[in-house]
């Protein structure tokens, strides 16, 4: 998992495996959403459009929308409204705009009520409107704060006075007087031109005439994010963050998952694989603790990152792998021996894969085989944390067998180093896989009688599990 690539079958492999524990972690997403939505009050927007009459560039709509949301204008709503406990700068907040086609500023109040939430939006709609005129009319000039009316008749009093003032030129034919004439007359000109240009402008850009299109309407909804929105985000949020972090724990996993990546941490020749009936672990006294009941109820105590079980070939199948393990085993060795099986503390299936093993070897060779006969084996449990084989005594050597998919490459070689510290060769590995049982029996007995037969064909034999 740790190189592969994700596929789709590793996301079905976790929703198959692991979807009790996702559908409570799902509802506890849920759980949370719904607290957050009722830690945070219920939110109502309203809007109110303003129309600009003329023509705006986009620079100069941005410009009004900065202005619609400007402290100037909001403080001045929030004085007008006089809500308790609520300052221009809280207003701030809660007060947006945009610019929409058309020459229109939306301007959008959020507030706890519908209410307040359409009386805040048509408050700063007045208050933006009122304040865009303000700074349109203001001047240092006190003839042009009068207005374009005012100009004009300021305009008609200069074209009159630069008439009496022709009038009253000399009326010689001298160069002065015709050069004077002729200033005041063109002066004249660019005063009526000036002000035509003015009158057929005006209707354009009078921008300070701007109109609230009417109320706001009263909102009947929520704002975003409502309840549901929030119940539904916390629900996918675990979810999500459920399946990445199981991704995640596979990809950082270390552990060995191929026969091949096993031997050679151990260094040493795979034999083989054999096969383990799959069950679920024995509820023993520890079950009726509250974390181990939970952890059977979640799914959580079972691996969900290592392949489905194959479907099982019959006791006559399994049967065959194990004595094929041996026969390999036999060949192997130059002559008959002890050995030691050696199996990792908390690896149920290679134990149970060794008792089997066990009781194989401890037999009688079967007819038609070499008179040497298979090697007497003995298993022995190793702590993977501090690994410790017993010395070399009757046994000579060491048989590995393990599971795929729990340990790492690092503990595999320190149980080879402890072999070897022990003066233990490893002779082989026997990789162990579970399968899925078959309902009915191959056998002509039942399995508890082909158990018990093993058992004391092993015992008969002076071997010992």
């Amino acid at each position: 998992m740790s190189d592969d690539t994700i596929r789709l079958v590793t996301i079905g492999r976790i929703l198959r495996r692991r979807w009790r524990l996702l559908a409570v972690l799902t509802v506890v997403g849920a759980l949370v959403g719904y607290g957050t939505s009722v830690l945070l009050p219920p939110r109502y927007t309203a809007s109110a459009s303003v129309l600009l009459p003329g023509q705006w560039d986009e620079r100069g709509l941005l410009t009004q929308v900065d202005i619609a949301t400007s402290s100037a204008v909001v403080d001045r709503a929030a004085a007008t409204l006089d809500w308790t406990g609520v300052s221009g700068g809280e207003l701030r907040d809660r007060v947006s705009a945009k610019a929409a086609d058309g020459n229109i500023i939306k301007i959008s109040g959020t507030a706890e009520t519908p209410e307040r939430a359409q009386q805040l939006s048509d408050q700063v709609a007045q208050q933006f409107v009122t304040f865009a005129a303000r700074l349109a009319g203001d001047s240092t000039d006190p003839d042009a704060a009068a207005g374009p009316e005012a100009l004009r008749q300021k305009v008609a009093q200069t074209s009159r006075r630069i008439t009496d003032l022709a009038n009253a030129a000399d009326p010689g034919q001298t160069v002065e007087s015709v050069q004077a004439r002729t200033e005041l007359e063109q002066l004249r000109t660019a005063l009526q031109e000036a002000m035509k240009k003015l009158d057929e402008a005006d209707p354009a850009t009078n921008k300070a005439n701007m109109v609230v299109m009417g109320p706001a309407a009263r909102p009947t909804g929520e704002a975003a994010p409502t309840r549901m929105q929030l119940i539904v985000a916390g629900a996918l949020l675990f979810f999500l963050l459920t399946v990445i972090g199981h991704l995640a724990a596979a990809r950082l996993n270390r552990r060995l998952r191929t026969e091949a990546e096993i031997a050679a941490a151990l260094g040493s020749t795979l034999l083989g694989t054999v096969d383990v009936p799959g069950e679920r672990p024995a509820h023993r006294s520890q079950g009726r603790d509250l974390r181990a009941w939970i952890r059977r109820l979640l799914d959580v105590d079972t691996r969900w990152d290592i392949p489905t079980p194959r479907p099982s070939g019959g006791e006559a199948g399994s049967q065959i792998r194990y004595r094929r393990v041996c026969a390999r085993l036999r060949d192997q060795l130059p002559a008959p021996r002890r050995l030691l099986v050696v199996v990792p503390d908390g690896d149920e299936i290679a134990r149970r894969a060794a008792g089997q093993l066990v009781a194989e070897a401890n037999n009688d060779p079967s007819p038609g085989s070499s008179s040497r006969g298979y090697p007497m084996l003995r298993v022995v449990g190793v702590s993977v944390s501090r690994p410790l084989v017993p010395d070399r005594d009757t046994e000579s050597g060491a048989l590995v067998v393990l599971s795929v998919g729990n340990w790492t490459a690092e503990e595999l070689a320190d149980i080879a180093e402890a072999c070897a510290d022990a003066g233990h060769e490893v002779v082989g590995i026997v990789v162990a896989g579970t399968v899925r049982a078959r309902s009915t029996r191959t056998a002509g007995r039942p399995a508890d009688e082909a158990t018990g037969a093993l058992a004391v064909r092993g015992h008969a034999t002076g071997g010992s599990v």
